[in-house]
């Protein structure tokens, strides 16, 4: 009888599969296996001050141990709505006025393709495979579910205004842009041609990635990508994106527009308080709130806007009636190509996807109570790196922008303290569920603009709050704050001041390969997080380390210069102390 080190990978003996079947039915028919003895009151239970507070921890649910089926399902459906939020907001964004202005239909299908393609790409990741012959993983075998990532926004939107301004995507008569499909085909061609970087990134150790981008250079990147994105937040917030936003006569003199259920002019009053409705909830969710309304706050504010809109005639129920049921991936489909001014801060993006993956994969690996060195850690960097560039490309194919892992559920294992990947082939199962629904995904799609950006400015300011998390990691030496200062500075000029490099190039001519050398350029430097990477990454590179005052000094070297009366690191020998004196 062979041993299990002498299977064939692939095939699994009959006793192997008769135990699966027997625990599968023993799941599904006893009570230990349906609902188990977890206490599922603890998940509901408020944290209000008069409320007495339970003295025994919940159990933790490791990674493989046996786990009711109820309970998988319902902390699976928690996970599910706690990356909501994150999954639908880069496709409303980038099918909107703020970018290829699509029609509400092609909105809708964006944001079923966007839930489906999650939950298939978290599978991969949940799920963990061998490359046969090789030491290398595709995966983590954590809850490392995948979302659509935001770092790819505002490369997105800046090359889409370039394609309005040079002709690609068609603008009418009276200057309102039109459905651009070759545009965002146009993006999702160079990001899967740019995702083979972080296939590369992929196969060198996590202690040489770790080199090569410390957090001197994510940390600041990270940060502006959270900063740049507020701005189309605090927008929507206040009305919208679209062309409202400038308050012209006309159609569009009303926010979204003049024929709207319930039109306002942009900054009303009314739009920043269904806003501020979603932010007040979300700040109560975490205060007191039970364990699974904090971790899903940000829909339960999401929740608490859209009933107050819908109470208050702000709804445009059109769209949803017009849905049909169900949806999938390539009911519509756009013509990919590459544009060459993006490909050099889409690089840049997967380099930052491939340094946030090792970050928040680690951060799994610590809540999950797994180690966090060793062998297995770095195959589970490496696999996760892997299936992270790969979805750069099948998230591409499947018509949505790469997608990238997601910090998001770390939150949900720690306040659960559920670890397990059950409840992740369950979140997994949900957020397919969403995406196949497509009233669901017109719902989404038809939040008022106000409400969305209550929500988006809450998440894309936590993203700004992750950079300045990883900024803190680092010591703040004179070399190291001298190297920040630097890199925020264009940083943060970029982000602020947009059209600063607008007028940089006067060339009018017919040389196309020119042209778009320098629409590259131009692209690179009005992103501040990649001109603030570049600057961030050259000077940690040329720039040598100091010897700071708070600093450990050689023993040795420290004996000569009391001999000599020198000062060392700043401190006075005895012989300038007494002149001092």
């Amino acid at each position: 009888m062979s041993t299990p080190s002498e299977i064939v990978p692939g095939s699994i003996p009959k006793k192997t599969i008769s135990d699966r079947i027997r625990r599968l039915v023993w799941a599904f028919t006893t009570k230990e296996g349906i609902v188990g003895d977890y206490d599922y009151a603890f998940l509901f239970r408020p944290n209000l001050p008069f409320m007495k507070k339970p003295r025994r921890a919940s159990p933790f649910f490791g990674l493989n141990d046996h786990m009711p089926v109820v309970l998988a399902l319902l902390l699976g459906f928690q996970h599910a709505l706690a990356m909501l939020a994150g999954v639908i907001t880069p496709p409303i964004l980038l099918s909107g006025a703020a970018g290829a202005n699509f029609t509400i239909a092609t909105q809708q299908y964006l944001v079923s393709a966007s839930l489906i393609v999650c939950g298939i790409l978290s599978l991969i990741q949940i799920t963990r495979f061998h490359i046969k012959g090789t030491p290398y993983f595709i995966g983590t075998g954590l809850i490392s579910v995948v979302g659509t990532s935001f770092t790819i926004i505002p490369i997105a939107q800046k090359a889409l205004a370039q394609f309005y301004r040079n002709g690609t995507c068609p603008i009418a008569a009276d200057g309102t842009k039109l459905p651009c499909p070759n545009g965002y085909g146009a993006i999702l061609g160079t990001a899967c041609l740019c995702a083979i970087l972080e296939i590369g990134l992929s196969f060198l150790p996590p202690k040489v990635l770790r080199k090569l981008f410390p957090p001197i250079v994510t940390g600041p990147t990270v940060m502006l990508i959270g900063v740049h994105l507020i701005e189309t937040g605090f927008q929507n917030w206040a009305g919208g994106t679209g062309p409202c936003k400038d308050r012209p006569d006309g159609f569009f003199s009303m926010c979204p527009n003049i024929n709207a259920p319930h039109p306002l002019p942009w900054g009303s009053a009314e739009f920043l308080g269904l806003g501020f409705s979603v932010f007040v909830t979300i700040i109560l969710c975490e205060r007191f709130g039970s364990p699974i309304m904090k971790s899903t706050s940000v829909v339960m504010g999401l929740m608490v806007g859209c009933i107050i809109a819908g109470a208050t005639n702000y709804f445009d129920k059109s769209g949803i009636d017009a849905a049909p049921v169900a949806n999938f991936i390539w009911v519509e489909t756009f013509k990919l190509s590459i544009y060459g001014p993006a490909v050099l801060p889409m690089l840049a993006v997967y380099i930052i996807l491939a340094c946030e993956a090792v970050g928040d994969i680690s951060a799994t690996c610590e809540v999950s109570r797994l180690d966090v060195e060793g062998e297995l850690f770095d195959s589970r960097i490496q696999g996760g790196i892997l299936s992270d560039g790969l979805a750069g490309i099948i998230a591409g194919l499947c018509t949505i922008t790469p997608m990238s892992v997601f910090a998001q559920n770390n939150g949900v294992i720690n306040l659960t303290r559920c670890a397990n990947r059950k409840a992740g082939f369950a979140c997994c199962f949900f957020l397919i569920l969403m995406g196949i629904f497509a009233k669901f995904a017109a719902a989404l799609v038809a939040i008022p603009q106000a409400v969305l950006g209550g929500m988006t400015t809450f998440l894309f300011t936590s993203v700004a709050v992750s950079g300045i998390k990883i900024i803190s990691t680092m010591a703040f030496t004179r070399r190291n704050r001298f190297i920040l200062t630097a890199a925020l500075a264009i940083g943060y000029g970029a982000t602020l001041v947009t059209n600063y490099f607008d007028y940089f190039f006067t060339y009018e001519g017919d040389n196309h390969a020119l042209r778009g050398f320098l629409d590259a350029i131009e692209i690179f430097m009005a992103t501040g997080f990649a001109v603030t990477a570049l600057v961030s990454m050259a000077l940690n590179m040329t720039l040598p380390e100091e010897l700071e005052d708070n600093e450990a000094v050689d023993p040795e070297e420290s004996e000569n210069s009391f001999h000599s009366g020198a000062s060392i690191g700043g401190k006075a020998g005895p012989s300038e102390e007494k002149r001092m004196a």
